[in-house]
C-alpha cells in the first residue's frame, strides 16, 4: 500500500514537471482567459473598481541559484561548470535533482536547510548544483529519472554510483527521515576524495 502511494506521488511530481515545462514552452494568453488583468473585470462590470479592495499580485522574491536549498552555500549554475570546478578545487560535486512543486523535493529541501552539518559540509567541502531539469549525462540517472535524487561526482569526474540511499527501487532518493544517512554519505564522498587523491 505504501509503495503504491509513493509511486502515485512520484507520478504526480513527474506530471507537475511536465506541466511546468509545457507552460514555460508555450506562454499563453493567461490574462485573457482569466478575464483580463486584475481589476479590469470589476471595472467593466460595475464602473470604477476600488483599487484598495483588489488584492495585489503575489510577488516572489528574486530567484537565486540556491532555489531554497541554502542561501549561504555557493552554487554553480550548470553541470559543466560544476564538473570543471570540482576538478579544479578537488572537491566532489553534489548534484540534487528536484522539482519546485514536488512534495518529496520540498520536504527534503526543508530538512536539508535545517541541518547545520549538511549546510556546513555543502559550503566547505562540496561543489554544489541543484537541477530542475535533467542533464544529457545518462550517468546521473543510473536507475532512472525521479526526484528528489542526489548523486555525487568525484573530482576525477567519476559518478559515485556506490553512494546510495536506502531504497532499492530508488537508489539515490532521500526522504526527510534519511537526513542522517545523507550526512553519512556526504562524509563518505568527502572521505573517499582524500584517499583517492
Amino acid at each position: 500500500m505504501l509503495k503504491t502511494a509513493t509511486t502515485l506521488l512520484l507520478a504526480l511530481c513527474v506530471a507537475a514537471a511536465l506541466a511546468a515545462t509545457a507552460k514555460e514552452a508555450k506562454p499563453g494568453p493567461a490574462s485573457k482567459a482569466a478575464g483580463g488583468a486584475p481589476g479590469e473585470k470589476a471595472a467593466a462590470a460595475g464602473g470604477a473598481a476600488d483599487k484598495a479592495t483588489t488584492a495585489p499580485p503575489k510577488r516572489k522574491g528574486p530567484q537565486t541559484l540556491s532555489r531554497g536549498w541554502g542561501d549561504d552555500i555557493t552554487w554553480v549554475q550548470t553541470y559543466e561548470e560544476g564538473l570543471a570546478k570540482s576538478r579544479n578545487t578537488r572537491k566532489p560535486l553534489m548534484v540534487i535533482h528536484h522539482l519546485e512543486d514536488c512534495p518529496y523535493s520540498n520536504s527534503l529541501k526543508k530538512v536539508f536547510v535545517e541541518s547545520k552539518d549538511i549546510q556546513r559540509m555543502a559550503q566547505e567541502d562540496f561543489v554544489m548544483l541543484n537541477l530542475l531539469h535533467e542533464t544529457t549525462d545518462k550517468h546521473l540517472a543510473p536507475d532512472g529519472h525521479y526526484v528528489p535524487r542526489i548523486i555525487f561526482v568525484d573530482p576525477s569526474l567519476t559518478v559515485r554510483a556506490d553512494i546510495t540511499g536506502k531504497y532499492s527501487n530508488r537508489l539515490y532518493a532521500y526522504e526527510p527521515m534519511d537526513v542522517e544517512l545523507l550526512e553519512e554519505n556526504m562524509r563518505k564522498a568527502r572521505k573517499m576524495l582524500h584517499t583517492e587523491l
